[in-house]
Protein backbone atom coordinates (compact mmCIF):
# COMPACT_ATOMS: atom_id res chain seq x y z
CA UNK A 1 0.00 0.00 0.00
CA UNK A 2 1.20 3.40 -0.62
CA UNK A 3 2.63 5.70 2.24
CA UNK A 4 0.16 8.56 2.58
CA UNK A 5 2.13 12.36 3.02
CA UNK A 6 0.59 15.53 4.62
CA UNK A 7 1.78 17.99 2.75
CA UNK A 8 -0.30 20.90 4.50
CA UNK A 9 -2.39 21.55 7.45
CA UNK A 10 -5.83 23.98 7.59
CA UNK A 11 -8.26 24.71 10.01
CA UNK A 12 -10.13 23.28 7.97
CA UNK A 13 -8.95 21.59 5.35
CA UNK A 14 -5.71 19.17 5.10
CA UNK A 15 -3.90 18.73 1.35
CA UNK A 16 -2.98 14.49 1.31
CA UNK A 17 -0.52 12.83 -1.02
CA UNK A 18 -0.96 8.87 -1.73
CA UNK A 19 1.34 8.14 -4.17
CA UNK A 20 0.95 10.78 -7.09
CA UNK A 21 -2.44 11.52 -6.38
CA UNK A 22 -3.32 14.80 -4.14
CA UNK A 23 -6.21 15.50 -2.68
CA UNK A 24 -8.26 17.32 0.25
CA UNK A 25 -9.68 15.89 3.08
CA UNK A 26 -12.00 18.03 5.69
CA UNK A 27 -10.78 17.84 9.09
CA UNK A 28 -14.17 18.11 10.55
CA UNK A 29 -15.90 14.35 10.20
CA UNK A 30 -18.82 15.36 10.06
CA UNK A 31 -18.52 16.31 6.57
CA UNK A 32 -21.24 19.14 4.68
CA UNK A 33 -25.09 19.34 4.14
CA UNK A 34 -27.09 21.42 1.67
CA UNK A 35 -30.65 22.25 2.56
CA UNK A 36 -33.28 22.21 -0.20
CA UNK A 37 -35.28 24.52 2.10
CA UNK A 38 -38.98 25.50 0.42
CA UNK A 39 -41.24 27.83 1.93
CA UNK A 40 -45.04 27.57 2.55
CA UNK A 41 -45.97 29.61 -0.15
CA UNK A 42 -43.82 27.27 -2.41
CA UNK A 43 -40.55 29.64 -2.78
CA UNK A 44 -37.33 27.88 -2.84
CA UNK A 45 -34.54 29.79 -0.73
CA UNK A 46 -31.29 30.37 -2.30
CA UNK A 47 -28.11 32.38 -0.88
CA UNK A 48 -25.87 34.82 -2.50
CA UNK A 49 -22.43 35.02 -1.41
CA UNK A 50 -18.74 35.91 -1.75
CA UNK A 51 -16.51 32.66 -2.22
CA UNK A 52 -12.64 33.74 -1.74
CA UNK A 53 -12.05 30.15 -3.76
CA UNK A 54 -13.18 31.52 -6.69
CA UNK A 55 -12.65 35.02 -6.03
CA UNK A 56 -16.58 35.54 -6.96
CA UNK A 57 -20.12 36.06 -6.05
CA UNK A 58 -22.08 32.33 -5.87
CA UNK A 59 -25.42 31.82 -5.94
CA UNK A 60 -25.92 28.42 -3.63
CA UNK A 61 -28.73 26.63 -1.69
CA UNK A 62 -28.15 27.06 2.09
CA UNK A 63 -25.10 25.02 3.44
CA UNK A 64 -22.84 24.67 6.10
CA UNK A 65 -20.15 22.37 7.75
CA UNK A 66 -21.13 19.47 10.49
CA UNK A 67 -19.77 19.53 13.55
CA UNK A 68 -17.56 22.77 12.92
CA UNK A 69 -18.59 24.27 16.20
CA UNK A 70 -16.83 23.02 19.19
CA UNK A 71 -20.32 22.52 21.34
CA UNK A 72 -22.35 20.75 18.17
CA UNK A 73 -19.31 18.39 17.64
CA UNK A 74 -21.19 15.35 17.58
CA UNK A 75 -24.04 16.61 15.69
CA UNK A 76 -25.69 15.53 13.15
CA UNK A 77 -26.34 16.43 9.38
CA UNK A 78 -30.21 17.06 10.11
CA UNK A 79 -28.94 19.26 13.30
CA UNK A 80 -26.29 21.22 11.26
CA UNK A 81 -28.99 22.14 8.84
CA UNK A 82 -31.30 23.01 11.62
CA UNK A 83 -28.65 25.71 12.76
CA UNK A 84 -27.38 26.65 9.19
CA UNK A 85 -30.65 27.62 7.40
CA UNK A 86 -31.32 30.16 11.04
CA UNK A 87 -28.27 31.46 10.58
CA UNK A 88 -28.02 32.28 6.74
CA UNK A 89 -31.63 32.41 5.91
CA UNK A 90 -33.69 33.56 9.01
CA UNK A 91 -35.85 30.89 8.90
CA UNK A 92 -36.58 27.79 10.92
CA UNK A 93 -37.19 24.78 9.90
CA UNK A 94 -40.27 22.52 10.89
CA UNK A 95 -39.44 19.74 9.10
CA UNK A 96 -36.07 18.86 8.26
CA UNK A 97 -35.83 15.17 6.10
CA UNK A 98 -32.35 13.52 5.55
CA UNK A 99 -32.26 12.73 1.48
CA UNK A 100 -29.21 10.79 0.59
CA UNK A 101 -25.13 11.74 1.61
CA UNK A 102 -22.21 11.57 -1.26
CA UNK A 103 -18.94 12.73 -1.99
CA UNK A 104 -18.88 16.07 -3.74
CA UNK A 105 -15.68 15.42 -5.72
CA UNK A 106 -14.54 11.98 -5.20
CA UNK A 107 -11.26 13.18 -7.37
CA UNK A 108 -10.57 15.81 -5.33
CA UNK A 109 -11.87 15.70 -1.67
CA UNK A 110 -12.90 13.06 0.80
CA UNK A 111 -15.54 15.60 1.64
CA UNK A 112 -19.46 13.75 2.55
CA UNK A 113 -22.48 16.15 1.34
CA UNK A 114 -25.95 15.54 2.69
CA UNK A 115 -28.87 16.42 0.71
CA UNK A 116 -31.89 17.43 3.31
CA UNK A 117 -35.33 18.77 3.18
CA UNK A 118 -36.78 21.86 4.71
CA UNK A 119 -40.28 22.25 5.22
CA UNK A 120 -42.79 24.03 7.51
CA UNK A 121 -40.35 27.10 7.33
CA UNK A 122 -40.73 30.17 9.76
CA UNK A 123 -39.31 33.58 9.47
CA UNK A 124 -37.42 34.10 12.80
CA UNK A 125 -35.08 36.99 11.63
CA UNK A 126 -33.53 38.62 8.44
CA UNK A 127 -31.01 36.26 8.05
CA UNK A 128 -27.04 37.05 6.20
CA UNK A 129 -24.96 34.40 8.32
CA UNK A 130 -22.77 35.48 10.82
CA UNK A 131 -19.94 38.04 11.52
CA UNK A 132 -18.05 36.42 8.67
CA UNK A 133 -20.19 35.81 6.21
CA UNK A 134 -21.88 38.65 3.99
CA UNK A 135 -25.69 36.39 2.85
CA UNK A 136 -28.34 37.61 0.97
CA UNK A 137 -31.19 35.52 0.66
CA UNK A 138 -32.96 35.45 -2.05
CA UNK A 139 -36.83 33.39 -1.98
CA UNK A 140 -37.71 32.22 -5.64
CA UNK A 141 -40.69 30.69 -6.84
CA UNK A 142 -39.84 27.16 -7.33
CA UNK A 143 -41.87 26.75 -10.64
CA UNK A 144 -39.12 29.24 -12.09
CA UNK A 145 -36.01 28.50 -10.07
CA UNK A 146 -33.88 26.67 -12.49
CA UNK A 147 -34.39 29.66 -15.36
CA UNK A 148 -33.84 32.01 -12.17
CA UNK A 149 -30.44 31.03 -11.59
CA UNK A 150 -29.81 30.09 -15.80
CA UNK A 151 -30.30 34.15 -15.57
CA UNK A 152 -28.68 34.42 -12.40
CA UNK A 153 -25.44 32.35 -14.42
CA UNK A 154 -25.47 35.33 -17.59
CA UNK A 155 -25.98 37.96 -15.00
CA UNK A 156 -21.75 36.57 -13.73
CA UNK A 157 -22.96 34.76 -10.37
CA UNK A 158 -21.12 31.65 -10.15
CA UNK A 159 -24.41 29.11 -9.59
CA UNK A 160 -23.63 25.71 -7.37
CA UNK A 161 -24.64 22.52 -9.60
CA UNK A 162 -25.77 21.50 -6.26
CA UNK A 163 -28.52 23.75 -6.13
CA UNK A 164 -29.64 21.82 -9.70
CA UNK A 165 -29.56 18.34 -7.90
CA UNK A 166 -31.24 19.79 -5.41
CA UNK A 167 -34.34 21.20 -7.74
CA UNK A 168 -34.10 17.35 -9.15
CA UNK A 169 -34.77 16.21 -5.53
CA UNK A 170 -37.37 18.26 -5.05
CA UNK A 171 -39.14 17.74 -7.86
CA UNK A 172 -38.70 13.80 -7.12
CA UNK A 173 -38.64 13.72 -3.50
CA UNK A 174 -40.77 10.33 -3.55
CA UNK A 175 -37.53 8.87 -4.94
CA UNK A 176 -35.71 10.08 -2.16
CA UNK A 177 -38.21 9.11 0.45
CA UNK A 178 -39.05 12.51 1.83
Amino acid sequence: MTETETLCNGKWLRLMKRGRWEYAERTNPGGGVIIIAVTNDDNVLFVEQPRPAIDGMTIEMPAGLVGDVATHANESAVDAAHRELIEETGYRAGRIDFLMAGPTSPGMSNEILAFVLARDLERVHAGGGDDTEEIVVHEVPRRTAANWLIAKMGEGYAIDPKSFAGLYMLENEAIFGA
